[in-house]
Parts: structure tokens; C-alpha cells; sequence
């Protein structure tokens, strides 16, 4: 059985989704950031970087949430998480979950986490100022460019949606008002019917 290690609010949730959307057998092992396991040395044995998401599967340790959505996909193919027969379909595929991962997460982060980049406190709150204001622009971009609909590719559901889905969910937190992304509000209450969705967050809820 693989294990997934994440903490709720975090980037964990997107793969979460995804493997209870791969129906994959998987156990969900909670890394408390509040106690600071991330940074435990039981947990920096399975993952240096003192992150999540962190995978174990059969083969090894898997890191980067854009790589175990991919891992995900391929590893549970009846699932069609993904184009995997379509090489330019697939890039498309990778190329919204890297922009995601490398500009909307980093932006997201530099309000919450400023101290990885800054000690000065006044450049900590100019990028809390100015963090939520580069999320709102990725956003925008999302709407206007690269939200097909009713999925982020279009009629099919991809590993790209539960990744979107949990971006989104941010939006508030950063005092960022969902409602003007008409299209990326649609997706984020579609995503909330779906039976995978509810039983992972009620997992979480728990």
C-alpha cells in the first residue's frame, strides 16, 4: 500500500483527490506542521526537503505535487486522470500543473512563508501586501486564458482540476474574492460535488 504524508491547507490535497479518484489503495499519514514534524527527523529520512506532499510507494519516495499527480495518472490508467496517449494533450496537461506549482503556489507563498525569501520586516509586509495581488493576477489569467470548462481542459476530467481546486481554496484566506473568476468559481463548486472530493475533505474534517 503507497502512503500519502500531508497536512491539511497544503498542496497535499490536490494528490489526496486524485488518488481517491484513482481508487488506489493508499494510506493517509497526517504530518503535524503545528508540531513541526515536518522538520522531525523521522520525517526528514523520508523527505529532506521538509515538505509535503510526500509519496511512499513500492519503488520509493516521490516529492512534488505536479510529479505525483503525473504518478497518479500512469500508475492508475483505468482512471483517466489524464491524456496519457496524447503527447501534446499530456505537455498541456503538465504545463497548467507546473504553472501552478513554479507561479501561483510561490506567489500564495510569499504572504505566509515571507521568511524563506526576507528577515527585514518591512520587506515581509510589503510581500504580504503584495503577494495576494500576484495570486489575484494568476488568477486572471486562469479565467480569461487557460479554464476551458467546464474542466481545466475541457470535457474531461483531469489531474489538473483537484490541483486548481485546491489553489483556489486559498483565494479567501489571502482575502482574495473568489467571485470575480466567474469560471474558476463554477469549477470550484463542481469540484465540491464530487464524491471523491466530499470524502476527502470529510477525511480531513474527521
Amino acid at each position: 500500500m503507497i502512503k500519502l504524508y500531508s497536512f491539511p491547507g497544503t498542496i497535499s490535497l490536490a494528490v489526496h483527490i486524485a488518488l481517491e479518484e484513482a481508487g488506489a489503495d493508499y494510506e493517509l499519514v497526517k504530518v503535524d506542521f503545528l508540531k513541526d514534524e515536518q522538520r522531525s527527523a523521522d520525517y526528514l529520512a523520508i523527505n529532506p526537503k521538509s515538505r509535503v506532499p510526500a509519496l511512499v510507494t513500492e519503488r520509493g519516495v516521490l516529492t512534488e505535487a505536479p510529479a505525483l499527480m503525473t504518478y497518479v495518472a500512469q500508475a492508475y490508467p483505468e482512471a483517466k486522470l489524464a491524456p496519457l496517449n496524447d503527447p501534446f494533450a499530456l505537455a498541456q496537461v503538465q504545463a497548467f500543473n507546473t504553472y501552478l506549482c513554479s507561479a501561483v503556489h510561490v506567489a500564495a507563498a510569499h504572504r505566509h512563508r515571507g521568511y524563506r525569501w526576507a528577515d527585514d520586516p518591512v520587506a515581509l509586509a510589503d510581500m504580504r501586501r503584495k503577494a495576494p495581488l500576484a495570486v489575484a493576477e494568476h488568477f486572471t489569467l486562469i479565467e480569461t486564458e487557460y479554464l476551458a470548462g467546464p474542466w481545466v481542459m475541457g470535457a474531461d476530467y483531469t489531474i489538473c482540476d483537484p490541483y486548481l481546486f485546491t489553489l483556489a481554496g486559498w483565494l479567501p484566506r489571502d482575502g482574495i474574492d473568489m467571485a470575480q473568476f466567474p469560471k474558476v468559481s463554477e469549477h470550484f463548486a463542481r469540484m465540491g460535488e464530487r464524491p471523491a472530493v466530499r470524502k476527502v475533505l470529510a477525511q480531513l474534517a474527521a
